[in-house]
């Protein structure tokens, strides 16, 4: 009986994405000092940009001549293509470009386009590529702290330098601080500015500046997420995202957008598959997803060719899903063999595709059959001690013959037979060389190995035709997640009857009318929709009270949790008495959702040019901070807004100052408030939520229409605490905290005290300890003074009573009197 083995080839781990470090015609690789200017000629303004590229994040930073300041851009997302580092290329255009030496191909690509185009002359920029060494974090790190900067007081302490800077500069942002540290170093090698001074003279540095491009809204980090990383300003691309969500939420398109769902579920992650076929790692469930991709999205292009033209995104997808994807799917269909790849876990074809495979084939179908009857014939010229023999086919080695191994072949030399090359012993088989063996390796060859090489070249010609039509995929993913993230948002506005808002860029704030919290609304017993308005000269400043529980900083911590389920809510247990209904983080929220082109929970909802969202809304805690809570608070988040905010930027500010001593807490919020008061007109919209009611009562703010006090309307029936959840105007005049401590179940006991303490010390009296516990303390001290009596011992010759009088009964009858 004749067998045919095979044996799997291993496909060898490959290196990662390849690392390349080039050269273009514009390169400086050792930078130089620039030569001098002629006298009297002013030196023009100009830019000098650090960028670095790693795992789809981009980090960038730039040196300013103008006004000797540095700009950094946080860590952000980006496009292999780098269609993010290009906008900053246009907008700041700048004189030179330094990164690291160690990059990548998209990269590299990238810079080599860039020192190719002719037509920036004279304005195209010199690409200078440091060592990446330069770029380390602990040394960039060091470069940053170490530095000399004319802002921060000489009296400074290492800590205190740490601390402020960490104030004004993300450290959180990894590839941004490499790059700080790459334009440093190369700052310090061309001595910028400072060429013909003395070496000892550094270039000047007068700031550090957070950079944001033209039309996109800066958001802190606590905020963004995803898709949401980039809201913007610009009104054309917002009407065009709200145009297709309003084009689905018409009842007659329900059907259209649930098949637009269903094809963009095959749409896959073209790029990871691209990425491997570049290195030869194409796998066969990648063809699989390939090719349902590309067909999927010649569904969505037919699909969007019958909607209507004047929606941009649809005709967008109309117009670039080329027929080069019908050519790919064509190829793919045609060309791969599916199912055979599936059970041979590897690349095969189709038959008809290539002559020499299907006849190869044909033959390894036929070998089983054929070398059976070549079996028969090497069993006839055996010894007739060998009952039986079997030839086969074994991949790399080719044909042999095997036998059973004899009960008498004990030793190597016995395996020895005359006509026959001994190979090998596996299994109680001896295998073995005959002529016949030999003559059949050379007639069939290695047949296996044969197609694998071929059906590898067919694989490798296909991916060069993907890869040529690579630009085509990249926009498919690129459009398809658009739709997909607007028919999520399209379902939510559905779902929870959310509107339209308007935007009006001579409107420095917002106005909202009966805004609603997404999520919360969703889960709380009662919810009651709020009002507001910041987008005048009177009330920028809102300072809002209440009494707790009443929702103020529930409703503000939920932010988060509900940009991360803006497009399916699902219920949260709401903690009881917790119904969060303030309109502070409402405003935030509804605006952020406005900026990323999103339909709105609010009845009406017009919105003015905001540049920023800054929050302090939670403390982010982490023990390898080595801060404190309150520092956290200030560093992390206040300082920022303090530094950045301008006025169209909307500061959200939730019990600020309760992480530290009462009295210092409440001195820092009001000296916060009033910075921000004595800018006038200029000042940022800012909502503050607090619980110091001695903000108001100590009149610690000053006068006058840019303050605007509101509070939570509430109803005192007897002993319980009625929530009406309506903002209106006014000052809160408790804090009800009692009410809260019942609703926990603390003892009532425990409750009356507090409310005992806390009246004494709003009244200046001394506060004494309760006379119950007090006798109880007086009748143990008497115990106890008893109790060494009892054990005195009056015939015991060494005691004195003297001593004992005045160590042991007096101090104790203080105790006790």
């Amino acid at each position: 009986m004749a067998s045919v083995a095979a044996t799997p080839a291993r496909t060898p781990n490959g290196p990662g994405p390849g690392e390349a470090s080039a050269s273009f015609p514009t390169v400086a690789s050792v930078p130089g000092p620039q030569e001098p200017e002629e006298e009297g000629e002013e030196e023009p303004a100009e830019i000098h940009l650090c960028v670095l590229w790693n795992s789809g994040y981009l980090g960038i930073a730039y040196y300013d001549t103008s006004d000797s300041t540095i700009h950094f851009m946080p860590d952000a997302p980006d496009h292999e293509s780098l269609k993010l580092l290009q906008r900053v290329l246009d907008e700041i255009d700048p004189r030179s470009v330094v990164t690291s030496a160690k990059q990548d191909e998209n990269m590299t690509r990238f810079l080599g386009k860039l020192a190719s185009q002719e037509h920036r002359e004279p304005k195209r920029p010199e690409i200078i590529f440091l060592p990446s060494v330069d770029f380390g974090l602990e040394i960039s790190k060091q470069r940053l702290l170490s530095g000399n900067y004319s802002f921060i007081p000489d009296s400074m302490t290492t800590t205190e330098k740490i601390l402020f800077l960490s104030s004004i500069i993300p450290f959180d942002c990894l590839l941004m601080v490499r790059a700080l540290g790459g334009l440093l170093k190369f700052l310090g090698r061309r001595r910028i500015g400072v060429e013909l001074e003395e070496y000892n003279v550094s270039v000047p540095i007068l700031g550090f500046k957070k950079f944001v491009l033209t039309n996109l809204v800066s958001i802190d980090q606590d905020t963004y997420r995803l898709w949401f990383t980039r809201p913007t300003q610009d009104l054309g691309e917002l009407n065009s995202r709200l145009d297709v969500i309003q084009f689905f939420l018409l009842p007659q398109n329900l059907d259209m957008a649930q098949m637009l769902h269903r094809l963009l579920g095959h749409i896959k992650n073209v790029p990871l598959i691209l990425k491997r076929m570049k290195l030869s790692h194409t796998k066969v469930s990648d063809w699989q997803v390939l090719y349902k991709t590309v067909y999927s999205a010649l569904g969505l292009r037919d699909a969007c060719r019958s909607l209507p033209q004047s929606i941009q995104l649809f005709q967008d997808i109309a117009q670039e899903f080329s027929d080069d994807l019908h050519h790919i799917a064509s190829l793919i269909g045609k060309v791969v063999d599916f199912e055979g790849s599936l059970a041979e876990n590897r690349f095969t074809v189709l038959p008809n595709i290539d002559p020499e495979i299907d006849e190869k084939k044909r033959r390894l179908m036929g070998l089983p059959s054929f070398l059976t009857e070549v079996a028969r014939k090497e069993l006839e010229n055996l010894d007739s001690r060998i009952p039986s023999c079997s030839v086969i086919y074994i991949p790399l080695i080719g044909f042999l013959l095997s036998i059973p191994r004899l009960p008498s072949m004990v030793e190597t030399s016995d395996f020895e037979i005359e006509g026959l090359d001994f190979m090998f012993l596996s299994e109680e088989k001896l295998h073995y060389r005959s002529a016949r063996t030999k003559e059949l390796d050379a007639l069939l060859g290695d047949l296996h190995c044969d197609i694998r090489d071929q059906e590898t070249l067919l694989m490798h010609q296909l991916q060069c035709q993907v890869l040529a039509r690579a630009a085509v995929l990249t926009r498919v993913l690129d459009l398809a997640s658009r739709l997909d993230v607007l028919l999520a948002l399209a379902s939510a506005a559905r779902d929870y009857g959310y509107s339209r808002p308007r935007y009006s860029p001579q409107l420095l704030g917002v106005r909202i009318q009966n805004g609603r919290h997404p999520l919360m609304e969703l889960c709380a017993r009662t919810f009651v929709p709020n009002s507001a308005e910041c987008g005048r000269d009177i009330g920028r400043v809102k300072v809002i009270t209440g009494p707790n529980s009443s929702g103020k900083s529930i409703y503000l911590k939920q932010i988060y949790r509900s940009l991360l389920r803006l497009a399916s809510p699902s219920p949260q247990p709401t903690p009881p008495g917790a119904v969060p209904v303030s309109s502070l983080i409402q405003v935030g929220l509804i605006t952020f959702m406005a900026l990323v082109g999103s339909f709105v929970p609010a009845e009406e909802a017009e919105i003015g040019a905001v540049d920023a969202i800054f929050t302090r809304i939670h403390s982010c805690e982490s023990i390898s901070l080595g801060l404190s809570t309150f520092m956290i608070d200030l560093n992390q988040q206040v300082a920022k807004a303090v530094n950045n905010a301008t006025e169209r930027s909307l500061v959200l500010v939730d019990e600020f100052g309760k992480g530290t001593n009462t009295v210092d807490g409440l001195a820092l919020l009001a000296a916060v408030i009033r910075h921000w008061l004595a800018l006038g007109p200029t000042c940022p919209h800012v909502f503050v939520a607090t619980n110091f009611l001695s903000l108001v009562h100590l009149q610690l703010l000053p006068q006058g229409p840019l303050v605007q006090y509101l509070t939570m309307e509430t109803c005192e029936d007897g002993d319980d605490l009625v929530f009406f959840y309506q903002v209106c105007e006014g000052v809160a005049r408790a804090s009800h905290a009692s009410h809260t401590a019942t609703q926990a179940g603390l003892p009532e006991k425990l409750i009356a005290r507090g409310k005992q303490v806390s009246d004494l010390i709003r009244s200046g009296k001394p506060i004494k300890p309760v006379q119950e516990l007090l006798k109880e303390k007086q009748m143990e001290n008497c115990q106890t003074l008893v109790d060494k009596f009892l054990k005195l011992d009056l015939e015991d010759p060494s005691l004195d009573l003297d001593i004992f009088m005045s160590q042991e009964v007096l101090p104790a009858a203080t105790t006790i009197l």
